[in-house]
This record gives C-alpha cells, sequence and structure tokens, in this order.
C-alpha cells in the first residue's frame, strides 16, 4: 500500500468465510437472529483512494451490473461525508477480484475498506466503535470488516466477540451463479430454529495445535441453496465424491464452497483436480485486517 497527502493506493478489501452459520430465529423487526464465526482471507478487491477537494464522491472504476449510485463504496463515503460534515471529496478506483452474489463479503469489504481508508485520508481520527455503527447503516456483514479481527458474531452479524483460529489454507470454488441473499433469507424451507449456541462451544471444539480445524456446526441455508441452483449441489457433490478428506461447505448465503488444508501444496492438489472451467482459488487464512490500525 502506497500512502500520499493526497492519495491511498493498493488498499486491501478481504474476504471472508462463514466457517459455519445457524440460524436462532427471527428477531421482532424481520431480521434473522443468527450465530456464525467469519474468518478473514488473504485474498480480496484492490481499492485506491484520491481526495478531491471540490467535495465530490465519484467512482472511476465501472463495475459490471453496479451503477455508482447503488455501490457500497460511494454510499460509504457519502455516509461518512454527512456524518462528519467534512469538505473533503474522493475519487474512488476498485480493483475487482471477488466474484459477487458468492458469499464471500466483497461489497461489504469494499465498503469498510472505504471507511477505513477515508478516515485516514479526510484525517478524521473516528474510533472503530464510530465507524462500526455507521458500518452497519450499510449491511450486516460490514461491521465485521472494521472490527478487523475474526470474530464470534451474533445478532444480524454486528455483535461481535474476537476468537484465535489457527491458521490454515482454504480451497474456495465458485460456481456460476448469482445467490441473491434476500430471496434465500424469504425461502419459505429456511429453518430458523437452531438451537443457540456459546461461544465456548466453538471454542472447545478447535484444535489450536494443529492447522486442522473440526467441522463444527453448519450452514442452515446450505440444504435451500444447494435445492435451488444446481450448480452448488454439484459443487458440494465434487467435494463428496472426489475429495472427501476435507469437508466442504457453503458460505454464507452462497453460492461459494471451502473446504480447508493444512498447507498450501494439499490444497493446491486437490485445486488440480477440478473440472477446468470452474472458479476457484487457494488462500491463506488472515488473523487481523490489513487496514486495522486505520481506526482507534
Amino acid at each position: 500500500m502506497t500512502e500520499t497527502p493526497h492519495s491511498l493506493r493498493d488498499c486491501p478489501a478481504p474476504a471472508k468465510l462463514n466457517l459455519f452459520l445457524h440460524i436462532t430465529g427471527r428477531r421482532p423487526d424481520g431480521y434473522h437472529a443468527l450465530q456464525t464465526v467469519f474468518q478473514l482471507l488473504d485474498w480480496g478487491d484492490t481499492l485506491h483512494f484520491t481526495r478531491r477537494h471540490d467535495g465530490r464522491i465519484t467512482r472511476r472504476t465501472d463495475v459490471p451490473g453496479v451503477t455508482a449510485e447503488q455501490d457500497l463504496t460511494v454510499r460509504a463515503a457519502a455516509l461518512l461525508k454527512q456524518h462528519t460534515g467534512t469538505t473533503a471529496g474522493v475519487e474512488i478506483e476498485i480493483d475487482k477480484r471477488l466474484p459477487m452474489g458468492a458469499g464471500l463479503g466483497g461489497g461489504s469489504s469494499d465498503a469498510a475498506t472505504t471507511l477505513l481508508a477515508l478516515n485516514r485520508l479526510w484525517q478524521l481520527d473516528l474510533p472503530r466503535e464510530v465507524l462500526q455503527m455507521l458500518a452497519l447503516k450499510l449491511g450486516a456483514d460490514v461491521p465485521f470488516f472494521i472490527f478487523g479481527k475474526n470474530a464470534f458474531a451474533e445478532g444480524v452479524g454486528e455483535a461481535l466477540q474476537a476468537v484465535q483460529l489457527p491458521p490454515r489454507y482454504f480451497l474456495v470454488v465458485t460456481p456460476k451463479v448469482h445467490v441473491p441473499t434476500a430471496a434465500i433469507f424469504s425461502e419459505k424451507s429456511l429453518t430458523r430454529d437452531t438451537k443457540p449456541i456459546r461461544i465456548t462451544d466453538f471454542l472447545g471444539q478447535q484444535s489450536f495445535s494443529s492447522a486442522w480445524p473440526d467441522q463444527f456446526g453448519h450452514n442452515d441455508m446450505q440444504r435451500v441453496v444447494a435445492e435451488k441452483y444446481a450448480e452448488v449441489a454439484q459443487g458440494l457433490q465434487w467435494f463428496d465424491q472426489v475429495a472427501p478428506a476435507a469437508p466442504a461447505r457453503m458460505t454464507g448465503s452462497g453460492a461459494s464452497i471451502f473446504a480447508t488444508y493444512r498447507s498450501f501444496d494439499e490444497a493446491k492438489l486437490v485445486q488440480s483436480r477440478l473440472p477446468a472451467d470452474w472458479q476457484s482459488t487457494v488462500t491463506a487464512s488472515l488473523d487481523t485486517h490489513p487496514l486495522f490500525a486505520f481506526a482507534a
């Protein structure tokens, strides 16, 4: 990352995985009550910010299917500007690598990186708690990326407790489908009654002396998505039949599927056996968001 008084370039926006995702009920406000563990990945989008002195917020890069007005980076910048009253503006560029509608948190991570970077570039010095409050207005996953550490999450995903996770590698496979989160949450067949757990239930199942984590819990959305999208079902079935040693699981509301490995080489070996036209990547875990220091 390079920094000048007028720009911040090469700002990472890392992806996330939901190591499990339990839906424990529906709240009075209509939102679903969740429990999950968020895992940061050493893979994501890259954003660049150039300060403008005319107060305008502009997006220089086209993102297919997303207008500037819909873009969470533009909305995040506008929200921060409104909250602080700053007269500064910004030009935003996005090197988009993370697929959309994949459950990897790409748009949410981009929004969080925008809040963190502009907190620094605009010299606002807002504390992390304030940025997390603003982030929740943009989406339920955005506060996690501001929080900046792997976390056990509850509520709609905004009540966060840091957790220590062992280092490991992930093979992430993304079927060629876009899964709309809201539509999956609205499915009548989605179960919403998983028994709540305590954070100690999860931590007690983790082996911190090994890079091989236990397969804790499940993803309540996985069955629904697999029934609606044959490509997701096919990906899960491939792991069951070809590489069962590392059970695969869907992240978020899909469509991405991931499996966990002890080493980079082990993950790459399984990746080499995937059908040639499948989109996939091998990536390492992260402990801390690369821009963690941009908020106090």
